[in-house]
């Protein structure tokens, strides 16, 4: 038998906005560093990795001032995902999976 919760969220106005910024900087992350990590590719045939790309949010933080009023972890855990989706994509063997 499977157990199902069901939850409303009813975040204040600073909340709300505080939510919407985190969620904002982090697109602005990943996509950022998308397009560099696809420039790196295209330059020298291979990606970035994490570490790297997590010293220069450092420095675009000193860049883009907004990105420090969200908290540092979202921005991480954003870096740590595109760097899974690139592992991912790039040890796919569609021989493997039978799907």
């Amino acid at each position: 038998m499977y157990k199902a919760f069901s939850y409303r969220l009813r975040p204040t106005k600073t909340q709300a906005t505080m939510i919407n910024k985190s969620i904002g900087c982090s697109r602005f992350v990943f996509n950022h560093f998308l397009g560099e990590w696809n420039k790196a590719y295209q330059t020298s045939g291979k990606g970035l990795t994490y570490s790297i790309c997590s010293r220069v949010l450092t420095e675009k933080k000193r860049e883009f001032v907004w990105l420090k009023e969200v908290d540092s972890t979202s921005l991480q855990n954003t870096l740590k995902h595109l760097a899974d989706a690139f592992q991912r994509y790039f040890s796919y063997n569609p021989f493997e999976h039978p799907y």
